[in-house]
Formats: structure tokens, sequence, C-alpha cells
């Protein structure tokens, strides 16, 4: 009868799984229809007239276009295309994101043209959120594909690249990608890299950090452009971001190596290059590269966490204690920076500022597991035991597991509190059998409340894992 009751109830969630999806298929067209006339066409052409390239954009004002910046890039002028037909040549260019591959268009709309601005989203979506993607290539009327957020990606350095399932169609770059409530999460990217196309999504809030200037025509933007090294490098930094956020470190690398080349000065190149050599296990390439971004960007936090990550990596815990210190003048309320900061000290046998580092750590962040549970050892050290225990209790409420209790064990013990450390250490065998430094303290423990035939009790079974604690039991039981 239970059984059939699960089945039922398995029955009714799958029903409403289904009722779900067929309503967002349902509702789409709509949505679709409401969207379709935001987004445009765009076709760029050189200084001879000849056509450059296709793409997309969508409008976030009546006047005011979102595209990638690849679409424009080298073009004299920039003539949009409306979805009733009417078509218009941009007036030109207000921002651009180099490192997000994104250009503001400044336009003027034909008259009795109907143009709905979509609105933007300032907070990520969440993976598994479903998604449009409506673009206008040519001859395509409105291209649509749908899927959903297959992935939130923070790059080191960058911010978020958006992962989708949505096919981006050749012309569909910079389209406008929309939730189901017909806000813009970002706008959709389709570059090639080494003959692989990258198919992701720039947040949206990224459209609203970009910094509006004077209008430049597209003419003066190409000419500065050829005059600038530092146009052609982002573009090679924006590549290996989207194959950065497929964790492929190997093939980003190259593209900021490359983009580094072009532009000695590029420090954000610099910072991903020592990222992606400290991925790859290259330390020694990551300092040089990463010294070069802080030596650009002094006040970058970010780079001296990199100098701090390699530097402990190469046991160089002196010059890694000074990074993270960097790191945490910099940018004080970056938990990560403190607690990495805080292991740096505890490698030069710095106690009481790894303590320090580690309590500001829990202050910014009180989930911080791994933070809590070496504030507790770092007191355990000092034998500070009734400091250590509140630190592993608040381990406890993020990692209850058999380690956690045996660390509350252990500073119970220590504090004389037997019968209190022998529930903790039961805890933790109970939770790894096979801990075997749990069951010796257990068995300590009901020795010295005078229970030797419970302590016996734990040498046998560790005896019987022909564990190395066995003995060291054993001389507790028969001194």
């Amino acid at each position: 009868m239970k059984f059939a009751i699960l089945k039922f109830f398995a029955f009714l969630i799958l029903a409403s799984a289904g009722s779900l999806t067929v309503s967002a298929q349902d509702f789409l067209p709509e949505l679709v229809r409401r969207i379709k006339p935001s987004a445009v066409a765009i076709e760029t052409f050189d200084a001879k007239g000849a056509t450059l390239l296709r793409g997309s954009g969508f409008f976030i004002s009546g006047d005011r276009i979102i595209t990638n910046r690849h679409v424009i890039e080298k073009s004299n002028r920039v003539e949009v295309h409306l979805m009733d037909g009417k078509k218009f040549t941009a007036r030109g260019v207000l921002a651009i994101d180099g490192e997000g591959d994104l250009a503001l268009l400044q336009v003027d709309v034909p008259q009795n043209s109907a143009v709905l601005p979509l609105p933007l989203v300032q907070a990520a979506p969440q993976e598994g959120e479903s998604i449009v993607v409506v673009g206008n290539p040519f001859g395509l009327e409105g291209s649509v594909s749908n899927g959903i957020v297959s992935a939130v990606r923070e790059i080191p350095g960058y911010g978020k690249i958006i992962q989708i399932t949505a096919p981006i169609s050749p012309g569909s770059s910079g389209s406008p990608v929309v939730n189901m409530r017909g806000q813009v999460i970002g706008v959709a990217t389709l570059q090639a890299a080494e003959g692989q196309s990258l198919n992701f999504a720039v947040p949206s809030q990224r459209i609203s950090q970009l910094k509006i200037g004077e209008l430049r025509t597209f003419a003066a933007l190409n000419l500065e452009s050829q005059k600038n090294k530092r146009a052609a490098a982002q573009s090679l930094y924006s590549q290996g971001l989207g194959i950065l956020s497929r964790d492929d470190f190997a093939r980003a690398l190259t593209f900021f190596e490359k983009a580094v080349e072009i532009d000695p000065n590029y420090a954000e190149s610099w910072y991903q290059a020592g990222f992606c050599y400290g991925m790859l296990g290259r330390h020694t390439d990551a300092l040089k590269a990463s010294r070069q971004a802080a030596r650009l960007r002094p006040e970058w936090a970010e780079t001296f966490v990199n100098i701090g990550a390699s530097s402990f990596a190469l046991g160089q815990y002196k010059d890694a204690t000074e990074a993270y210190r960097q790191a945490t003048k910099l940018d004080a309320d970056n938990a990560d920076s403190q607690y990495a900061f805080g292991l740096s000290l505890n490698k030069l046998g710095r106690t009481d500022e790894e303590i320090l580092a580690y309590k500001r750590a829990v202050a910014i962040k009180p989930d911080f597991a791994n933070a809590y549970e070496q504030l507790g050892a770092a007191y355990f050290k000092q034998k500070r035991y009734a400091d250590a225990l509140p630190a592993f209790e608040q381990l406890k409420t993020y990692k209850p597991d058999a380690k956690t209790y045996n660390l509350i064990g252990e500073s119970y013990f220590e504090l004389g509190k037997t019968p209190e450390s022998v529930e903790a250490f039961n805890n933790a065998v109970g939770f790894n059998p096979d801990f075997d430094r749990a069951r010796f303290n257990l068995g300590r423990a009901y020795l010295k409340l005078g229970d030797r035939d419970s302590a016996g009790v734990q040498y046998e079974i560790l005896r019987s894992n022909k564990s190395d604690w066995a003995d060291r039991l054993l001389v507790l039981i028969n001194p």
C-alpha cells in the first residue's frame, strides 16, 4: 500500500511538471510576438559601400540600440533594419565595452515605426531558467530559438558569463536573450575562435554599466581602432573569455597571450593569462603574468590574489603572505582573500594574525565553513580550547560530518568535559565507522570516565581494522 501511494505521488509530480512545460510552450508564441518588434537586423559597410558583416541588436530605449561590438567594428556605415521592413542609417556609437563585446548605438527611428524598448534585468539568471533568443538575421524575418540557462560562470577578473542551450544562428549575434517575463537577461554572442563557435551571453548588467560618451561616427571609431592596439587585443580577450567559461584553460590562454603580444599594456589580459597559467599548474609563468598585471593596475586586488595563489603553490609563503595582505588592503570585504591570507600566515607560524584573518573572513561570510574550521584549528593550536569549541560548533551548522564532530569532541576532551566529548566522538563514528582517529578518541574518553570495557571495545574494532591507532589506544588501556 505504501509503495502504491508513493507511486501515486510520483505520478502527480510528473503530471504537474508536464503541465508546467505545456503552459510555458503555450505562452512562448505570445512572448515572441511581443519581443520581435524590438529586435533589429544590423548590416555594416566599409568606406566603399561594400557589406562587411550582418548581425542583430535590440532597442533599450526609443533611440538607442545594443549590439555586439564585433558586429560593427571596421565599419564606416551601419544600417538598421526593423521588423516591419523599414531601414535607416545609425547615427553613431555612444559607448563601447571592449571586454564585454558590447556597443551602444544612437539612432533616429523613422516616424510611425512602433518601437518597444526591452527592460533589462540586473540580477543574474537562475540555472535552468527558460530563455528565448530573438534575432533578426537577414532572410529569416526574425529568428527564434529557445532553451535554458545551462550555467552562470563567474570569471575571475571579469565577472559573469551566461551559458545557454539556445543555439545562436549566424547573423543573430547581438540578439536579446529574454526570460519568460520578457526581460533581457543578456546579449547573445556568437564568435568563431580557431574554427569553433562560441555560444554564450553577456549579462545585461554590463549594459547598465556602459559609460556614455560623446557620439562618435563609425568611421571615426574605425580609424581610432586601427590606430589603437587595444581594440584588436580586446577582440582576442573576449574570445578567450568565451573559452575560459568552459574551463578550457589551455585554449583560452593562447588568446590572452596573443592579446598581450598585440598590446603589452593590457592589464586585464595579463591577469587572465596569469589565472590560466595557475590553473594549468604553471605557477612560475603565472607569477610573471600576474606581476605584470599588478604593475599596470596596482589598485586591482585580484591581481594580488593571483600572485598569492601561485606563490603559495610554489612554497613561497612569505611572498604569498605579502600578496594576500595587499589584496586585503585593496579589498577588505573579500572573504576568500582574508581566508587565503590566514592560510599563508599559518605557514609562517604567525598564529595570532592567522586567527584575525579567519575572524574577518567569517564576519564577511558567515557561512564560510572552511574558515570556521581553520579558525578552530588555530585556536586549538594555541590551546585556547574554549575559543576553538564555538568555532567548531559553528562549523557543525554548515558541515555536520564525522571530522567536525571529532574536532568538537577533542575540544570538549581538552576542556575536561568528558561526557560531552564521548557524545561527540560517538556522533563522529556514527557518521563514519571507519574514522579511526575518532574511534581512538572515543576509547581514551571512555578510559577517562573509568570505563575500560567500552575502551576495550574500541580497541578491538581498531585492531580488526588493522589501524595504527590500535596500539596507541592499547598503550593507554594497559600502561
